[in-house]
């Protein structure tokens, strides 16, 4: 790997949803010895929910910086995912009734996020309504992040959206046009997404330049998340991509448990070790190697 790089690892809170309470899963992560969390607001199911927080935003945001304060890990991104089908709260859905709802739950993460200082925040793009003309899902969906990334940009913060599968942007190819069409939208971008449709790394890295932020976990064709002794993610080639664009954001460690896709068939603790330390040996120049067995 050439140049210097000021990028560095985080993990985000999900991977550690069975702890509790949230406070429990940043001390894991302070134990990790890493320094930055992403911190996520995911409708029905992580420690931290969206539907909780709307009711008291001011009591949230002390309870993230205490706990922030308490582990000393620094907050990487806010990542909002507001219900467990992509559907509810999309911003391009055909109604307006529910575009404009959607559009109160982003103002009130919005507000989270100016309250805690994040660098950032997360959220999905929309998706390909059933029964609607693919460009008109697009349409509406450049219309609603354009007014997103804007009250965003009015704020002082940085808006981006995960391109995954299942949504308006789930190729590389939508993703681009999507960046193209919004100004200052930018994305948070996760290889396994695209890998695990089959995408090639090569087709994956022009999103590197609209990147504000990554999420890393292993994957490979027809698996969304894999151990890492079967991932096919060459991450020493997405390090070097990532120094070579000049990218200046955090690689957030994201190993999950949740049924969707499956991504209940990892240890998430074990492979964010493994994933932790090859990064770290790439962003240092120095080599790695997968451990042997212990037994």
């Amino acid at each position: 790997m050439s140049g210097s790089t000021s990028i560095s690892l985080a993990c985000t809170d999900n991977t550690f949803r069975l702890l509790t309470p949230w406070e429990s899963a940043l001390r894991v992560i302070q134990i990790l010895e890493l320094d930055r969390v992403d911190v996520c607001l995911m409708g029905n199911r992580s420690h931290l929910r969206p539907e909780h927080i709307r009711h008291d935003i001011p009591a949230c945001a002390t309870r993230i910086q205490s706990g922030l304060q308490d582990t000393g890990l620094e907050l990487s991104d806010l990542f909002c995912i507001p219900w467990t089908d992509f559907e509810t709260f999309a911003p391009n859905h055909p109604d307006k009734v529910e575009r404009d709802r959607a559009w109160s739950l982003f103002v009130d993460m919005l507000e989270l996020a100016e309250r805690v200082r994040a660098p950032g925040l997360t959220m999905l793009p929309g998706i390909a309504w059933p029964g609607d003309n693919f460009e008109a899902s697009f349409d509406r969906a450049v219309e609603e992040l354009s007014r997103r990334a804007i009250e965003a940009h009015e704020r002082g913060l940085r808006f981006s959206v995960e391109p995954h599968a299942g949504s308006i942007a789930e190729d590389p190819t939508n993703a681009a046009r999507l960046c193209d069409a919004v100004q200052r939208l930018e994305l948070t971008l996760d290889y396994s997404h695209f890998v695990f449709q089959g995408y090639s790394e090569h087709e994956i890295e022009p999103l590197i330049t609209h990147a504000r932020h990554l999420h890393a976990r292993g994957a490979a064709h027809g698996r969304m998340q894999a151990p890492l002794g079967e991932n096919t993610i060459d991450f020493e080639r997405m390090v070097d991509a990532l120094v070579e664009a000049g990218y200046q954001g955090d690689i957030g460690l994201e190993y999950l448990w949740i049924e969707w896709a499956d991504l209940n068939r990892c240890d998430t603790l074990s492979e964010t070790i493994l994933l932790r330390d090859r990064l770290r040996a790439r962003l240092a120049g120095e080599p790695w190697t997968y451990p042997g067995s212990t037994i």
